[in-house]
């Protein structure tokens, strides 16, 4: 086990207010993620560092050892700190923020130099981003998920639709013509023997939009298996080939007909996509402001969004 500076931070906050929830609200992080952290450095040092009382926690001889031990130092890192950021980032705040690499590239990515604070992007799976939120790692997520925690709101802001698009250049009149008539096995058959283009991490999508329209699994291999979804979409521009991804991601490239949209399905697809943020934080005017940017880019908010931003 790796030892993580942090934990001594946390260790040294319960020590000093005697409980986890006043650590918590000092180091604007969730109790779970406090927890976590002495949890870590117990088993990392060997033995007990606190007597867990209903009112207080209460330092073992062992813990008034290691606080005095680290105290110095741990005091020295935070003015490091705090000296780091007046002199060389003209004190700056710094926020996390967690979304999938798609999302950061076609909405975040291009104001990035216009902001008045430090930006640190994560990127993975959404269960981790939502643990790392929980644990005060992240600031604030973008995420189609929503998790249990009750330490942290969601907010909804837009719905993406799960779109079956090609390349400019494809000739999809026999397809289009096959659904109008509802023949909908040889439109199958038809779509499976064109080039397919995917993500390792997307074929959820897929799978769930050919169980949604036609009742199967596809049983079919796409040909190219790039990346990420923003590949897909540079690499079908003004050519040929089918994908199944979320229509917001290649908006543009639909407006100037470099993508057409072929099929939205007989039952469409949509994900909402939500803010994710804890519900105590000291970083609320970066935070909206990272919000607002997101809203701006999605004028086309479906009307049941809408209604849960204004019940919320």
């Amino acid at each position: 086990m790796l030892l993580n500076m942090e934990w001594f931070r946390t260790f040294k906050t319960i020590y000093e207010t005697g409980s986890l929830t006043g650590a918590a609200q000092q180091l604007y992080v969730s109790q779970p993620g406090v927890s976590l952290h002495l949890n870590s450095l117990e088993a990392y040092v060997g033995y007990k560092l606190f007597d867990r009382t209903a009112r207080k926690m209460v330092p073992t001889e062992r813990a008034k050892v290691l606080y005095n031990y680290i105290l110095e130092a741990v005091n020295k890192l935070e003015e490091a700190e705090q000296h780091f950021h007046k002199s060389a980032a003209s004190n700056k705040s710094t926020i996390s923020i967690g979304m999938c690499l798609e999302t950061f590239q076609f909405t975040l990515e291009q104001y990035i130099s216009s902001l008045p604070f430090n930006l640190n992007i994560k990127f993975g799976e959404y269960p981790e981003m939502q643990q790392d939120l929980d644990h005060g790692v992240l600031d604030l997520i973008v995420s189609p998920q929503k998790g249990n925690q009750p330490s942290i709101t969601y907010r909804p802001f837009a719905k993406e639709r799960i779109v079956l698009v090609a390349g400019g250049k494809q000739d999809t009149a026999a397809f289009s013509k096959l659904i109008r008539k509802g023949q909908y096995n040889e439109a199958e058959k038809w779509l499976k023997d064109q080039t397919w283009y995917t993500t390792a991490a997307d074929m959820e999508n897929m799978r769930k939009f050919w169980l949604c329209n036609f009742g199967k699994h596809p049983d079919f291999k796409p040909n190219y298996i790039v990346p990420n979804k923003c590949s897909i979409v540079r690499c079908m521009s003004d050519s040929k080939g089918f994908a199944i991804i979320p229509d917001f991601l290649c908006r543009q490239e639909l407006n100037n007909g470099k993508l057409k949209q072929v099929w939205e399905g007989n039952k469409v697809m949509e994900n909402t996509l939500y803010f994710g943020k804890r519900k105590k934080t000291m970083y609320s005017k970066e935070i909206e402001m990272i919000e607002n940017i997101f809203l701006e880019q999605a004028p086309g908010l479906a009307a049941d969004v809408e209604e849960e931003l204004v019940d919320a």
